[in-house]
């Protein structure tokens, strides 16, 4: 049995989706809210469907007893502001996980973020030193609160304090199926996809740093397909531990992105440029990119999918289909 956190958000319906196909048990713990994230879940075969509140009571009276787990669950908007529930949930929440995967033996891996890097000036390295982690300042709370679990999952496992297997995952600009419901939080290629659909136009943001042109701002964009074959080849190795980026390793522009959201369309291009909004101007990343050698040390060997091959794919079987859904 496979424990899935969040397994009715993006990344983790799409892990659901992975594992029930084939043929695991899995039992998702999260809410599905007025949302219709139930959607997220219809095609899969599930074990049971545990609200968060009572996940670790059912974990730790027995009554639940999986044999791996994977965190996927979190307050995930960058612009949340409650330090106190991003320290509960995204903090004691996966410290409690652990610990119970740490006494049963049972594999855990985390979703961390590449908010944890902030403004990229110690570089993009999933290096998981102590000395280099105490090096990053994450920009906003939900990039600390995922870099404060980080650092404290590498000292327990340098204590010996540790489940058999932990991996911590690094997620940079992740985009796909099952995303509808994060609507301010989806990735920008949802967000350029209606765009263009309800006005034929795509909106992209100024530049305004002197080292980027308008629309030449970039990040290290990654299929969610791609995340999710990187978290069965965990599972199924089972040896690899740490902290593990997990991108491209290229990074592109987001007018490259625009550009292939047209492409998949089959619409010409219309591209207007709008000022970077003042609460977020300040805080802003102009490039991520994806060191992958750790990963590729570990052993995964398979390729990632290029932007224009995973956008297309992207609109083609889901955005663009009367039956969206994973």
């Amino acid at each position: 049995m496979i424990l899935v956190t969040g397994g009715a958000g993006f990344i983790g319906s799409n892990l659901v989706a992975a594992l029930a196909a084939r043929g695991e048990r899995v039992v998702v713990a999260d809410w599905l809210g007025r949302e219709d994230k139930w959607r997220n879940l219809a095609k899969a075969e599930l074990e049971a469907i545990v609200p968060p509140e009572e996940l670790l009571p059912a974990l730790e009276l027995g009554e639940l007893s999986p044999d791996a787990v994977f965190h996927m669950g979190a307050v995930s908007s960058t612009v949340e502001t409650d330090g106190d529930l991003l320290a509960q949930t995204n903090i004691a929440l996966s410290q409690r996980l652990w610990r119970w995967c740490a006494e049963a033996q049972a594999p855990f891996v985390y979703a961390s973020s590449a908010a944890t890097y902030g403004d990229g000036a110690q570089g993009f390295d999933d290096d998981g030193s102590p000395d280099y982690l105490a090096k990053l300042r994450p920009l906003n709370g939900y990039g600390w609160s995922k870099h404060a679990f980080d650092r404290w999952a590498v000292r327990r496992a340098e204590a010996g304090e540790a489940p058999p297997q932990w991996a911590g995952l690094k997620f940079f600009n992740v985009y796909g199926a099952n995303e509808y419901h994060k609507a301010g939080q989806a990735s920008v290629a949802w967000h350029l996809f209606k765009q263009i659909r309800e006005t034929g136009t795509a909106r992209l943001f100024q530049s305004h740093h002197p080292d980027y042109a308008d629309g030449a701002q970039s990040r290290d964009f990654v299929w969610v397909g791609d995340c999710v074959e990187v978290m069965l080849w965990l599972y199924d190795d089972g040896r690899a531990c740490g902290l593990f980026n997990v991108g491209t390793g290229q990074a592109r522009s987001f007018l490259d992105l625009a550009r292939a959201v047209f492409r998949a369309m089959e619409t010409p291009e219309r591209i207007e440029f709008v000022p970077t909004p003042e609460a977020i101007r300040a805080k802003y990343q102009y490039f991520t990119e994806a060191r992958m050698e750790r990963l590729r040390q570990a052993g995964y060997r398979r390729p990632f999918t290029d932007l224009e091959t995973g956008v297309a794919s992207y609109l083609r079987d889901r955005l663009l289909t009367d039956d969206p859904y994973t």
